[in-house]
């Protein structure tokens, strides 16, 4: 072999990017000091386009398809280098391969809550993220405005400038829509397609880039406001609430029964026991929780009984109660001896045990010792 043949098989004869990463944008070619030989073969494969830099400036640019590097193909090239009538000797430039596939597994997302004034909770904070797609569509632009000279240029490197773009527009998006917050899901479709089209208008002849997709996957609202609204949907499931304190009480008699029972200072004496006494016993004072009587459908309420009790539980006053009521209370060991109890006529808060006929009760509630004891 001659050293003219040495120097031509060292030349580039073949020009191509076969890329398994998914994630590439831009790949230079790796030229390595050699030159590309006249007739060289560029092989551009779908999804691909490639472009011919020469000296800094943009030369020619190639879709898919096979060529043979000549100056037929080479307008620009040609122009350049001063080829008139074809070239014999190689010629030096860079090649860029330019992925125009779509990127699919981006993702985006607000870092910081973007404050939000609502019609209905009034000034709240919202978070939201989602996913969008990337593509390549105008290789010059893309080239000029973000990849430069950076022989291998990946959507990780531009992913950054991309969620601060929708990030923005988004927040500019939520603003302007009005959309009340609990509105916001069912128009995730509709705000993700507007949102896409405003990334878009900034993105395409700028940078040469498009964005075929892009979703809302959720927008979110601060836990304490998501624990206040969960709050208010059981309300609007329990519905009549005065039943459902009444299924409460229920629920605490039978679970202070099964616990050993308790006083009043437990927490459920008189207050709440005996005034559900009251409501089941049919010998008992009518009235709700509290003493309060209702209303009458016509003319003036009953009088109060004259023995109107009042019980001291914790640190609040309790009743009024009837005789029998106070007597059931103890009976269930709910008032003990030394519970605290007022009547009308009495100058002083008094222990239970220490006044008739509440101290007859107790000595009723105490059994008899047992036999040969």
């Amino acid at each position: 072999m001659g050293l003219f043949d040495f120097i031509q098989s060292e030349l580039i004869d073949i020009v191509e990017w076969i890329d398994d990463t998914k994630h590439t944008l831009v790949w230079r070619f790796p030229r390595h000091d050699n030159e590309i030989k006249n007739g060289a073969q560029l092989i551009v494969r779908p999804g691909q386009m490639a472009v011919f830099v020469y000296q800094g400036e943009i030369a020619d640019v190639y879709p898919p398809g096979h060529y043979e590097l000549t100056t037929a193909n080479m307008p620009v090239m040609t122009s350049l280098q001063g080829w008139k009538y074809g070239f014999d000797s190689p010629f030096k430039a860079e090649v860029y391969f330019v992925s125009t596939t779509q990127i699919t597994d981006m993702k985006w997302g607000t870092p910081n809550p973007i404050m939000l004034r609502d019609p209905e909770f009034g000034p709240i904070r919202l978070r939201a993220f989602g996913t969008y797609s990337l593509k390549a569509i105008e290789p010059k632009a893309l080239l000029k405005e973000i990849v430069g000279t950076d022989g291998d240029f990946s959507s990780d490197d531009i992913n950054t400038f991309m969620r601060s773009m929708i990030q923005s527009t988004f927040a500019d998006l939520i603003g302007s829509s009005k959309i009340a917050a609990l509105d916001l899901a069912s128009n995730y479709a509709a705000l993700g397609e507007t949102l896409r089209k405003s990334v878009v208008e900034r993105i395409d002849d700028e940078y040469g880039l498009d964005c075929p997709a892009l979703f809302i996957v959720n927008i979110s609202l601060p836990e304490s406001v998501e624990k206040a609204l969960d709050t208010r949907t059981s309300m609007g499931v329990i519905g009549d609430l005065n039943r459902f304190q009444q299924y409460q009480m229920g629920q605490a008699m039978t679970a202070a029964a099964e616990g050993g029972g308790g006083g009043a200072a437990d927490g459920l004496g008189l207050g709440l026991g005996v005034a559900m006494a009251g409501r089941m016993l049919p010998g008992a004072m009518g009235g709700v929780a509290g003493g309060a009587a209702p209303a009458a459908a016509s003319g003036p309420p009953p009088v109060p009984a004259a023995d109107a009790w009042y019980v001291a539980v914790a640190g609040e006053s309790k009743g009024p109660y009837t005789t029998a009521q106070m007597q059931s209370g103890i009976a269930s060991s709910e008032v003990s001896a030394e519970t605290l109890v007022w009547k009308q006529g009495m100058p002083a808060w008094v222990a239970a045990g220490t006044i008739a006929p509440l101290s007859a009760a107790f000595a009723q509630s105490t059994p008899p010792p047992i036999p040969g004891s």
